[in-house]
């Protein structure tokens, strides 16, 4: 609507000072003599903008001039949660809404304190994906973070690894995790658990709506959720004996755990080795993480874990003896 791109305009020049037309004209996404047109019209309503002639010209509202039209929308006000994350808003169908309401902001701040914002703006940027990793698709992202803000119960189909299952789902929240989004929610009365949204086939709104269950805190119980998955998954450890390279490479191959047992390892022989506990996965996944550290780590036991680690080296070395 014109008048909310006027109040844009307004709030572009209060904020920024003198800005070209042309600058003006790609913010708004509309032409440059759209853009001598809505300035017009914001004179001819008493909003004191002056234009500049010259190669530093532009447009600027008089010294001193505010505007006090900053009333945030409830959509603007719930998309703030989102600053300093433009690419998730824009996912989830908030990014017109969050760049309006960023900017009433700055303009209900004074000059001072708007100035420190954009600064601030400028030097920090916060990137939620993973390195060397495309993003999952998520087509149905904003439907279900509709649905999740409207309390909707939602038919889904969702793709497991185990199979393809349909069910009424009751979504209580969205998280995104290293560049992957994930809702939480319950089905059928049923256990509160995580669904990866690029894994829903569809999601339909029922009509019926749901109530939230008393005191459920979606942080909390990702929180939970992730220290109870990293228990299960990690439910073994194995004894290592280490190079100086291996101590080095073990915290970036397995994380926080990995950290620690490097932290942790006793003192070096007389090659420099180490010997270290590194919890692992289960025997089939610990093998696949041991070989990446190659002939630089040993594994002492648990016995298993070392014949097993023995014979896919064994076999390794079957398949390129074969060129040899």
């Amino acid at each position: 609507m014109r008048a909310d791109r006027l109040l844009a305009l307004l709030l572009l020049l209060q904020n920024r000072g003198r800005t070209t037309a042309a600058v003006l004209a790609a913010e708004l996404e509309v032409s440059v003599r759209t853009v001598h047109r809505d300035v017009e019209a914001l004179g001819a309503a008493g909003v004191p903008v002056v234009a500049d002639r010259g190669p530093a010209g532009g447009y600027r509202l008089v010294d001193g001039y505010r505007t006090r039209l900053t009333g945030l929308t409830e959509a603007e006000a719930g998309a703030l949660f989102f600053a300093g994350l433009p690419g998730p808003a824009e996912e989830l169908g908030l990014g017109a809404l969050l760049a309006t309401a960023e900017s009433k902001v700055r303009a209900a701040l004074p000059p001072g304190l708007g100035e420190s914002a954009l600064r601030l703006q400028e030097r920090f940027h916060l990137d939620p994906a993973s390195w060397f990793r495309e993003a999952d698709p998520v087509p149905l992202l904003t439907a279900v973070a509709r649905a999740v803000w409207e309390q909707q119960v939602l038919d889904v189909h969702y793709r497991r690894w185990q199979g393809e299952v349909r069910r009424e789902l009751c979504p209580l929240g969205l998280v995104l995790k290293s560049g992957l989004w994930y809702v939480v929610g319950s089905s059928a009365g049923g256990p509160v658990r995580s669904y990866r949204v690029s894994r829903l086939r569809s999601a339909e709104p029922t009509g019926a709506r749901f109530d939230r269950p008393p005191g459920f805190d979606l942080a909390a119980h990702w929180a939970s959720a992730e220290r109870e998955l990293a228990a299960r998954l990690q439910g073994g450890t194995a004894e290592l004996r280490v190079s100086p390279r291996a101590r080095q490479l073990i915290p970036a191959l397995f994380g926080a755990a990995g950290a620690r047992a490097a932290e942790a390892a006793g003192p070096p022989d007389a090659e420099g080795w180490v010997r270290l506990l590194l919890p692992v996965e289960s025997e089939p996944v610990a093998v696949s993480d041991l070989l990446r550290l190659g002939a630089d780590a040993e594994v002492l036991g648990p016995a298993s874990l070392r014949r097993a680690v023995a014979a896919q080296a064994a076999a390794l070395h079957h398949r390129y003896a074969q060129d040899a």
